[in-house]
């Protein structure tokens, strides 16, 4: 019997570098494999957990859908499909908020992370953000999750509500894992954590192109190029990532040895990166070209994504309504 597989990505703007290569890239490995059977989800309805426009949500959620295509996601091998679209997520959300106490969620350091980042938006979306993801995964009973290490504190609260459910009312739920891929982290171009689409500056999208690649490392401050030892931290280690990611990794020994010899001349590494970034991304902008032509086509995703999703989880959450003893009938 196939494993299942549970991914989302917000639908909070353009995907980026470390969307495709610390998710996507991962859907796609496991997509591949007869091993597994796997749900791929725009996120929209975790969209709304921070400050968003409304009038933006729709667009954002159709352009991770074609974004999702044309990175290689097949409707014919996956169920893609937006979360709004799938009610029983939130109906499951509540039933599984009683498996979990509000100072355990209080305590998440993810929670207490975006208190610091919108103290003025702490909303009850926000604190029950994990219980909703839980939601997500156990409709499916997905057994993996790929997903950057960021998220393993959510993981765990899901693992702790499958434990909590399956003891008390007797359900079969799997206690979700990280899927891990090699690039799981992609460093920001700032030179302080990783690719966020909440951080201006730190990422490169999926439809740039090379000149606009090209401007954006510009940007990516650097130093005078030499010194004694190769920094482990900061701009110029996310850069010597970057290189090793895209280029390999003897390219980053070179670079380190120039570092700690006649020095990096940043421009010319950042005009080789700027090209080995764009090969990556250049099949995929025309495939997205294509698709983006065929409206019809995306609304048919959409729509056959939603109905497999629903059959699903319609049956996951009939099983809880019943174990829980809400169904009378």
């Amino acid at each position: 019997m196939a494993k299942k597989v549970l991914s989302g990505i917000r639908a909070s703007g353009r995907l980026h570098l470390g969307n495709y290569l610390g998710a996507v890239k991962g859907m796609l490995e496991l997509q591949g494999s007869s091993e597994y059977e796997t749900f791929y989800m725009v996120a929209d309805a975790h969209s709304i957990t921070t400050p968003y426009n409304a009038s933006l949500l729709k667009e954002d959620t159709r352009n991770v859908v074609i974004d999702y295509l044309a990175a290689g996601l097949d409707p014919e091998k996956s169920v893609v499909f937006v979360q709004s679209m799938v009610s029983e997520h939130f109906e499951m959300a509540f039933y599984l908020s009683t498996m979990i106490s509000v100072a355990r969620m209080q305590h998440l350091p993810t929670f207490k992370e975006k208190v610091k980042q919108y103290p003025d938006n702490v909303t009850m979306a926000l604190l029950n953000y994990p219980v909703l993801m839980a939601a997500d995964i156990l409709l499916y009973k997905a057994d993996s999750v790929p997903v950057g290490v960021d998220q393993e504190p959510h993981l765990e609260i899901a693992r702790q509500i499958a434990r909590n459910m399956n003891s008390k009312y007797g359900t079969n739920f799997p206690e979700p894992q990280i899927f891990s891929t090699p690039g799981k982290y992609i460093p920001s171009l700032t030179g302080e954590g990783k690719m966020s689409k909440s951080v201006e500056g730190s990422y490169i999208l999926l439809v740039d192109d090379f000149e606009t690649i090209k401007k954006k490392l510009a940007l990516a401050p650097t130093d005078a190029g030499s010194g004694e030892r190769v920094p482990e931290s900061g701009s110029i280690y996310n850069l010597l990532q970057l290189v090793e990611l895209f280029q390999g990794v003897e390219k980053r020994k070179a670079y380190e040895d120039l570092y700690t010899s006649s020095g990096i001349k940043y421009q010319e590494l950042k005009t080789e990166l700027a090209g080995a970034i764009f090969d990556i991304l250049k099949p995929i902008q025309e495939k997205r070209r294509e698709i983006e032509a065929k409206p019809e086509y995306v609304n048919l995703v959409i729509k056959s994504g939603a109905e497999k999703a629903k059959k699903v989880a319609g049956e996951t959450l009939r099983e809880v309504k019943e174990k829980m003893g809400f169904l009378l009938i």
